[in-house]
């Protein structure tokens, strides 16, 4: 083993290590891997960039975009606006869902595929009396199976046709991966709607609600002969951090003052707007020596009533919020935003929430100032639940959205453009039609995996270059020495998913299809058939909520534990390896 070899395995057992601690987020692991090869000479200078201007990474960003002005035009809504029937059967409903889903996913980002569709299945889920976690694995499944369809379904086919491209001369064409891919994921959707619904286990206990909200919100009055009269409601905030309390507003004179009432001098009479626990509150009210609400307002408030809204929200990996506190992120007096519950893997808590350290996944419960939900969960990086309407730029847009990524998907795949150019034309369409704001071009641009795959991208370069990537792959080939070919194919899959389960997809991709070309030309056969054995593998992480993003977004709405997966994930995997390994010998022959 040659020292650049050493250097290079150093640096892909770090990044996978830190990977799986999930201490740092993947983008900032990738790029500082990518900078300490540059440094220590394993990747060339003028390589340790070239990522970054990579065609897989251009398709990537490309289609977020493009999947962002099919979502603001209403064509996806034009889609999902009839769905909502809680009178339809559970297995209908998934069955239904788990379609939809799919389709959507073979054309756009399956993340913004399952972001568009979980406010709609839990809205049905509620209007039908049944916990979401029936339906949101089912439904996660879906939307990452139905990637496996095409080209710009999911990242890993994308890399992998870029390491085609740049390995063999020539990529994989838009379709080309529907024969395997797309048998492949109908029979595992097929198996979603029929079977693996079944093997979830009921949550015991659910995601928080608004109507466990009321509970803990309530008002306090300032009495007359109070040492707190003339003194700012901010002043309280101290007292009210020490007891566990949230200081929401003020009511004077009937007139509510939500979230501008920091600076306000208290009266008489005044009330002061809480949200805690009864024994916080009890805690807070003797503190300040307050009083309790006259008998017209002993009614506990209605936390969503003027001024207020209700928000839900995910939480996602590479949130801004993730491994934060509320308190850390200034949500209350950055973003006049108050913390009520966190609902995590099945359980509620609702205790020193503001100080609980937030986690991927987690469903959060906010109070928000009236209409502001939507930039209070920008501003922290997760995703709402409620389906609170989509932003549409004009309906009569819906069908040009629809004709112009259509006619671009159409002419990339008869060969008449290369894809990056006619998604680019896309790109530049939606925007002169104005379906996409110049303003927000950027925004739908998912930055953390650009960086992952222009770090990884040169990584992988450098490991193949070095004879590393030969190495490993001369390693499964001594272990998988006269075995018949189906059985080489699922040693690489099941090596492929195993990784893909643990770490993020993209990243196994770029280690995974260079190791499938070097086994083949050991081999001395075609290399496709094990490129489209990674492809499958990597997009085939069910096993657990960290493997792929759709899974740990529903994590919190679900009420899951790391544990549920793999009840329906691992029959699904051993069917996606059962009916994957057939197909791609019949369509991709060696």
């Amino acid at each position: 083993m040659t020292t650049d070899q050493m250097i290079l395995f150093a640096l892909f057992l770090a990044v996978f290590a830190l990977l799986l601690w999930g201490r740092f987020r993947y983008d900032v692991i990738a790029f500082s891997a990518l900078m300490v090869g540059a440094a220590t000479g394993v990747v060339p200078y003028e390589e340790v960039f070239s990522g970054f201007g990579h065609e897989a990474t251009l398709i990537v960003a490309l289609v977020l975009v493009v999947s962002a002005g099919l979502v603001r035009s209403g064509a996806v809504h034009l889609i999902t606006r009839t769905l909502v029937d809680s009178s339809r059967n559970l297995g209908g409903h998934i069955t239904l869902m788990g379609g939809i889903g799919g389709v959507l996913s073979a054309f756009m980002n399956n993340v913004a595929a399952l972001a568009l569709l979980m406010p709609v299945d839990i809205q049905t889920a509620r209007k039908a009396g049944r916990g979401p976690g029936l339906t949101l694995m089912p439904l996660s499944f879906a939307t990452i199976l139905g990637g496996m369809a095409t080209l710009i379904g999911t990242p890993p086919n994308i890399i992998i046709a870029g390491i085609r491209s740049d390995s063999l001369g020539e990529s994989f064409s838009m379709f080309d991966f529907a024969p395997v891919g797309g048998l492949t994921a109908l029979a595992g959707l097929a198996f979603v709607a029929l079977v693996g619904w079944r093997l979830i286990p009921k949550p015991e206990d659910g995601p928080m609600t608004e109507k466990e909200l009321a509970q803990y919100v309530a008002e306090l009055t300032v009495p007359a002969d109070s040492k707190w009269i003339g003194r700012r409601v901010s002043e309280t905030y101290d007292d009210a951090e020490k007891a566990d309390v949230a200081v929401l507003g003020l009511i004077r004179g009937g007139q509510r003052l939500y979230g501008r009432s920091r600076n306000v001098i208290l009266e008489a009479g005044d009330a002061l707007v809480l949200e805690g626990l009864p024994e916080a509150l009890d805690e807070f009210r003797t503190a300040l020596n307050l009083a309790i609400a006259d008998g017209q307002r002993e009614e506990l408030l209605k936390a969503s009533g003027d001024g207020l809204d209700v928000l839900e929200v995910v939480v996602p990996r590479d949130a801004a919020i993730a491994g934060k506190t509320a308190m850390a992120v200034g949500l209350s007096w950055r973003h006049r935003a108050v913390l009520m519950g966190i609902s995590r893997q099945g359980r509620q808590i609702t205790r020193q929430v503001r100080r609980t350290q937030i986690q991927p996944g987690d469903q959060l419960l906010l109070l928000v100032p009236k209409d502001t939900g939507g930039q209070v969960a920008d501003a922290i990086g997760a995703l709402t639940l409620a389906d609170r309407g989509l932003a549409v730029t004009e309906n009569t847009k819906t069908w040009a959205a629809i004709g112009l990524f259509a006619g671009a998907v159409a002419a990339a795949s008869f060969g008449l453009v290369h894809l990056p150019i006619a998604l680019g034309f896309v790109v530049i369409g939606y925007l002169l039609m104005r379906i996409v704001p110049l303003q927000e071009l950027y925004d739908h641009i998912e930055w953390p995996v650009v960086v992952l795959l222009g770090s990884m991208i040169p990584l992988g370069a450098a490991l193949e270059s070095s004879g590393g990537t030969e190495l490993i792959a001369n390693g499964l080939v001594d272990l998988t020495q006269g075995w018949p070919a189906w059985a080489v194919l699922t040693a690489l899959m099941v090596v492929t998913m195993t990784l893909s389960d643990v770490l993020n997809n993209t990243a196994t991709a770029i280690v995974a299809a260079p190791i499938g070309i070097s086994m083949a030309q050991t081999y001395g056969v075609s290399p496709d058939p094990f490129l489209m054995a990674v492809a499958v593998a990597a997009s085939s992480a069910f096993l657990t909520p960290i493997g792929h993003k759709n899974n740990t977004l529903i994590l919190g709405p679900g009420g899951y534990r790391f544990g549920d997966y793999w009840r329906m994930g691992l029959p699904l995997e051993i069917l996606v390896v059962a009916v994957s390994i057939p197909l791609i010998l019949v369509f991709w022959p060696l």
